[in-house]
């Protein structure tokens, strides 16, 4: 299998989510240290790929100022989490391969699209997940990212569809049903996840 490069790849930013546990809130728009969450996780993201785009089911004027085109998901879809977002995605996406990253973990790895490029790339992989080590979890203990998955386009769409279909939701147990190699960072932390008010209060 041949090398991943930058220009092979997409990023999709994943901000299509209903932000329940933070009261309904867009967590997208929401501000730390003066900044939304969806533009520093497309600042981050940006030097790693070819293009961006942005996965988003409101406040699309505000979404589409950010500059990426943005994609809603299908009405059929609606409520199946991000594997939503991920199937607008692959649907749209013009490179060989997608890149999806959520948008509320502003500070995912820098080189996130190198190391899993180079795990699928190693592994003749069609996806390609993160993985943490817990600084508190036995040497061999990953904790699996699954959002945090690069993935090659073409003829996943489909795949992905029919798993919605059967009423699934859970995007590592998707990847899981592919080749799938995992990528394995030792900055748990970086993967840290802004889930309510109160967490993103005390990042502040």
């Amino acid at each position: 299998m041949r090398a991943v490069t930058r220009d092979d790849i997409t990023g999709l930013l994943l901000a299509g989510g209903q932000g329940v546990r933070m009261d309904g809130a867009d967590k997208g728009l929401q501000t730390l240290r003066g900044a939304p969450l969806a533009s520093l996780a497309l600042a981050r993201l940006s030097p790693q790929v070819g293009g961006l785009m942005i996965s988003a089911n409101r406040h699309l004027a505000e979404y589409q100022a950010f500059g990426p085109p943005v994609y809603r998901d299908d009405p059929s879809d609606a409520g199946c989490g991000p594997l939503a977002g991920t199937l607008a995605g692959l649907r749209h996406c013009p490179t060989p391969y997608l890149l999806t990253v959520p948008c509320d973990t502003p500070g995912f790895p820098v080189d996130l699209a190198e190391r899993l490029a180079h795990a699928m790339a190693a592994g003749g992989a069609d996806i390609a997940i993160a993985g943490t080590r817990p600084p508190s979890a036995a040497a061999k203990e990953v904790r699996r990212q699954p959002v945090f998955c690069l993935m090659r386009t073409h003829g996943l769409a489909d795949d992905l569809s029919r798993f919605l279909r059967a009423g699934e939701r859970k995007m590592g147990l998707w990847a899981s049903r592919h080749r799938c190699a995992v990528a394995v960072f030792d900055d748990d932390a970086a993967f840290m996840n802004i889930n309510t008010a109160e967490e993103l209060a005390a990042l502040q």
